[in-house]
């Protein structure tokens, strides 16, 4: 007798080939999603041509097609590196991002046609510039699902991302304001015709350093605790990070002229310590303390000036914006802010349409204020679609949060996630009169390289987390296989006992 070369398959091997056939990784509904958001792009560049020329011109797909490939490109990466990633997230933020675009080539042709130029390419003016920002943006977030195929490798580096993170927030505070202020605000880095917002790459770097710090100091956080008004408030003694995040946020308001940075990152801490220990005396405790000493900011610009003076200015022409408006952008401090208000006024519901307005009157309309000129032209209906989409984006990235089995993938991933609404709230703050106008960019709508590719990193980190999270437990490895680690594979498994 002789035995056989090759084992039969078991039935229990069979089965398992099976399922693993059966595993929907819904990347074919990723790549549909893609197709009908480039179609809306390719919608809206067509009635703006429509409104400007009277015609639609045989090429007006064009520029949908070539920013479609880029995202095509990147959805190819995410099928090979993340298959089980969220079918969501791309196709919402390629909508943004090219409707971004295409109201960029809108400004374009219209200031060719004010100036009675050629009509420019689609790879010149300021269009062009974001169609490149955009394709290297999908390249960094491409090379990141490469090279990160485990999101917990980031706690490795967790302290030299904090200080990454503090370094790049304060270097703009430090320069001199020919090279780092705009509009106020101290945010740039700017070397003759190319400038950097290094704050935009900060908050990636934080979030990861403050969900290292809070899995480790959970327990301390969250159980020892003081009762008072039926809430669990903290011993005075575990105030230190707060008081320490809180003062570092002042800091930034003070030095870098800016409201909307200090309460994006002060926020995010907050946040994170919230969703870490599950307490909400810590928000409590956060917002009595932000807006204690923004009110404390704005007194002392009243009576001492100094560097709390732009601050106090800031603050005023917000609490009348018409005071100082001078419906002149030379002589009027507000003529911004009024512009961008009565944009969204003449929008109305419907808007005058893609291509049928006048943005080109409001300041700032390419980077800071592109919620207004898109206000105008889609209405309050366009806008609360584009906002639709944001908060998508944020609950596909907390949801991810909630799926994902390790507690510093929770917390990366929701403080990504709230960081991305709070800055969308500042901006959008801002522009209506919530709060005071802010330095902050539009993500992913507004032109400027340094705020698209920060952010397409932390769809990134959202896309690797959403696979990590939505992966069967008995799936395949995303890479080689080899030899396992116990700790890695059991790390939040189901546990049995058995008892002998």
């Amino acid at each position: 007798m002789t035995a056989s070369a090759v084992p039969a398959p078991t039935p229990a091997a069979t089965g398992e080939m099976s399922r693993i056939r059966q595993w929907k990784t819904r990347r074919n509904a990723e790549l549909g999603l893609l197709l009908f958001a480039m179609l809306l792009v390719a919608a809206f560049g067509a009635t703006v041509e429509a409104n400007q020329f009277d015609e639609i011109r045989p090429n007006f797909w064009v520029p949908a097609a070539l920013i479609g490939a880029l995202f095509a490109g990147l959805h190819v990466v995410v099928r090979f590196t993340a298959p089980f990633a969220d079918p969501v997230l791309l196709p919402s933020v390629a909508l943004i991002n090219g409707i971004g675009v295409a109201f960029l080539r809108r400004l374009d042709i219209a200031r060719a046609i004010a100036q009675e130029k050629p009509i420019p390419t689609f790879f010149a003016d300021t269009s062009g510039r974001q169609l490149a920002w955009t394709l290297l943006s999908l390249i960094l977030a491409a090379v990141l699902l490469l090279l990160l195929r485990d999101h917990r490798i980031i706690s490795r580096y967790a302290y030299t991302l904090g200080l990454v993170g503090i370094v790049l927030m304060m270097i703009p505070a430090v320069l001199p304001a020919s090279i780092s202020e705009v509009n106020g605000a101290k945010l740039w880095i700017r070397i003759g015709s190319v400038s950097i917002q290094p704050g935009e790459f900060a908050k990636i770097a934080l979030v990861s350093f403050f969900a290292y710090y809070l899995v480790r100091k959970r327990e301390v956080l969250s159980l020892a605790s003081h009762r008072f008004l039926g809430l669990d408030f903290p011993r005075g003694r575990d105030l230190g990070p707060v008081v320490t995040v809180w003062l570092f946020s002042l800091l930034v308001l003070v030095f870098e002229k800016d409201l909307g940075t200090a309460l994006l990152y002060f926020g995010l801490f907050i946040v994170t310590l919230y969703v870490a220990t599950e307490r909400s005396s810590w928000l409590i405790i956060g917002l009595l303390l932000f807006f204690g000493g923004v009110y404390l900011a704005y007194l002392l610009g009243a009576s001492v000036g100094g560097p709390f003076a732009n601050f106090y200015d800031r603050a005023e022409l917000w609490l009348d914006p018409f005071s100082d408006a001078n419906y002149n952008r030379e002589s009027g401090n507000s003529y911004q802010l009024v512009q961008g208000l009565l944009g969204l006024g003449t929008g109305g519901l419907f808007g005058t349409g893609p291509g049928a307005g006048s943005p080109g009157t409001v300041p700032e309309v390419r980077t800071d204020f592109i919620f207004a000129g898109l206000g105008e032209e889609v209405g309050l209906f366009g806008l609360s679609a584009i906002l639709v989409l944001y908060l998508l984006i944020v609950e596909r990235g907390l949801h991810a949060a909630l799926a994902v089995r390790d507690s510093f993938g929770k917390l990366v991933a929701g403080g990504l996630a709230f960081t991305l609404g709070l800055q969308v709230f500042v901006i959008l703050g801002g522009i209506t009169g919530l709060i005071p106008l802010t330095g902050q960019t539009t993500p992913f709508l507004s032109a400027g390289g340094s705020s698209l590719m920060a952010n397409w990193l932390l769809i990134a980190m959202l896309l690797r987390i959403s696979d990590a999270a939505r992966r069967p437990a008995n799936s395949p490895p995303d890479r080689p296989s080899g030899p396992k680690k116990a700790p890695t594979q059991l790390h939040g498994a189901m546990t049995e006992v058995i008892k002998p």
